[in-house]
């Protein structure tokens, strides 16, 4: 049996099933799992991926052949094994998932207790060696396998991070995208005063709709167009497992991870004056701005969640956001979450009474941004040295890729870990000057 090291990345397993990932690795990596953690116990939850149940039953026997119980929490989001992780108290947790990657993928998150998480840094390559070595320690006894059903305890968990009370009568479109967030999102509204409008909540592991991904312009088409016909309070999104949200406005405008990230921060410091707030560095202007005018302390953190989790719980930041999708809650166990900025954002509506755009607006009109563009270059690494010497003028950081800062605009450039693309992002002070910066570095990058 041949082991594709290429599927252990840096922040989880993923491969093509079955020819990279299928039922005899699985079973190996679930003992390599069990030789490099040495937990007593592994929490599991699969996504919606016709391949999931099959890669769950050997993943699961490769544990228990190790000792190891096994707690099942069957079909579930991504944040709701880092939940049950945390909640029940369990030694570890996986979570069978390839998030938005097409259908033919699955793979796997992997987390130590208390939800911390298992990166490359941290453990996956230790376990794709062990996997690839297969010299296990024999263990005599066989783990059994436990069915626990948390969804309640997820829902109340979710919930308690609004007052439900004031929430107002919004009318919400949905779009899960054939993956799990519709089955969880209907039992994160109900009871509350809420309606929401379903796109795509039928749970489809051939993603018959296309790849889950509503960074893809063409996959946010469908709700944005359905916000405007159905005159909707809000449209909100998510990818295959759940563990990221977007948002469209009354208007039917997309609106950015950048933004919410610092509409969320202004709600918590509101809250919790003096708390620290963790931002990635591909734009940064309105969360600093923000932070800071609310009393908090902004902290720029390498992108990427085992990154900004472990400076989380460094630092004991309230908050944290990238511009992604993902968000990230100390009250959370300190993991991200796919459900809970929408009922934030729903009661910070209904706190204030203001549309969603509405609350935006002195964001957008002061901070005006690129959003992600990206560039297929031959060397990702000279390009950016040449970009680099070419604005060795501007302010220069290097937290995560190159970001260059002048007074009135500034931008970041990241690699692709996959592919040989250039990642850009530019914000300015005003529209003239961006549009001007972002055809100048479109053509500096060719």
């Amino acid at each position: 049996m041949s082991i594709n090291s290429s599927m252990f990345k840096a922040y989880d397993i993923r491969g093509i099933y079955p020819d990279e990932l299928n039922e005899d690795v699985i079973y190996q990596i679930g003992r390599a799992f069990v030789e490099f953690v040495k937990p007593e116990n592994v929490v599991i939850g699969y996504d919606i991926r016709l391949s999931s149940p099959s890669l769950f039953v050997a993943l699961s026997q490769g544990i228990m052949d190790m000792g190891v119980d096994v707690i099942t929490l069957g079909e579930v989001s991504t944040d709701m094994v880092y939940f049950a992780n945390a909640w029940l108290e369990c030694d570890s947790g996986i979570m069978l998932t390839a998030s938005h990657n097409p259908p033919q993928y699955n793979g796997m998150k992997m987390v130590r207790e208390q939800s911390i998480p298992i990166s490359g840094d941290t453990g996956i390559y230790e376990i794709r060696d062990l996997t690839i070595k297969q010299e296990f320690t024999s263990s005599d006894k066989k783990g059994t396998l436990i069915s626990r059903d948390i969804y309640d305890e997820y829902v109340k968990h979710v919930r308690s991070f609004i007052n439900p009370e004031v929430l107002k009568p919004y009318k919400i479109v949905a779009d899960a995208g054939n993956g799990i967030g519709g089955k969880v999102a209907s039992g994160i509204v109900k009871g509350l005063p809420v309606t929401i409008i379903p796109m795509n909540f039928e749970p489809d592991g051939r993603f018959p709709n296309g790849e889950p991904n509503p960074l893809l312009e063409e996959k946010r088409a469908g709700i944005i167009e359905r916000v405007r016909q159905e005159g909707a309070d809000i449209g909100v999104a998510w990818d295959g497992d759940a563990d990221r949200c977007f948002f469209i406005d009354e208007n039917g405008e997309f609106i950015d991870g950048y933004y919410i990230t610092a509409l969320l921060a202004e709600a918590f410091l509101k809250k919790t004056p003096g708390a620290k707030i963790i931002f990635d560095p591909r734009l940064i202007w309105a969360n600093i701005d923000v932070v800071k005018q609310y009393g908090g302390i902004p902290l720029i953190n390498k992108s990427g969640h085992a990154f900004i989790k472990e400076r989380m719980r460094t630092e004991d930041a309230l908050f944290a956001g990238e511009m992604s999708g993902h968000y990230y809650f100390k009250d959370n166990y300190y993991a991200d979450n796919g459900m809970i900025p929408l009922v934030l954002i729903l009661e910070l509506m209904s706190i204030t009474n203001k549309s969603l755009s509405e609350l935006l607006f002195p964001l957008k009109s002061k901070y005006f941004i690129s959003g992600e563009i990206n560039c297929v270059v031959d060397s990702p690494a000279e390009k950016i040295m040449e970009i680099e010497e070419y604005y060795k003028d501007g302010e220069i950081t290097r937290i995560d890729g190159l970001s260059v800062e002048y007074q009135e605009w500034r931008f970041n450039l990241r690699s692709s870990n996959t592919e040989p693309l250039i990642r850009l992002n530019i914000e300015a002070k005003n529209k003239g000057l961006l549009e001007e910066k972002t055809r100048e570095l479109r053509n500096r990058l060719g």
